[in-house]
């Protein structure tokens, strides 16, 4: 039983460390603030979710200590990070920062554009 219990620890932690260099690589790598964010928010989000797994498995199994901080941790990460990434790159939307290049479409803009118009017609109307 241990050793199974040894094994899913290391693939847990193997795992976060993989996606952990995915971000990193991703940071590195992507052209504009946008997809940045993207990589920095969600594979780290699941690299870090996946050490702190692992380290909770650890702890629970091999040390007998169940660590609620950690699945606190867990649950606070899981929650607040992709939300974090979202708003991080609305805020860069709002202030003007361009899209990359390579960048197919904006959703974004046309919806911005939509309410700008909206708020305009309110404010006529009054």
């Amino acid at each position: 039983m241990e050793i199974l219990v040894d094994i899913l620890i290391i693939l847990l932690i193997g795992t976060g460390v993989l996606f952990s260099a995915v971000t990193a690589l991703g940071l590195v790598r992507l052209p504009d603030v946008y997809t940045r964010t993207h990589a920095a928010s969600k594979s780290s989000t699941l690299g870090v979710l996946s050490i702190l797994l692992g380290t909770f498995v650890h702890f629970w199994f091999n040390e007998g200590i169940f660590n609620t901080q950690m699945v606190i941790a867990i649950a606070f990460l899981f929650i607040t990070q992709p939300v974090a990434g979202h708003l991080i790159g609305r805020a860069a939307y709002m202030t003007g920062i361009k899209v990359a290049e390579e960048t197919v479409r904006d959703d974004m803009g046309s919806a911005i554009e939509k309410r700008r118009n909206n708020q305009q017609e309110e404010l006529e109307n009054e």
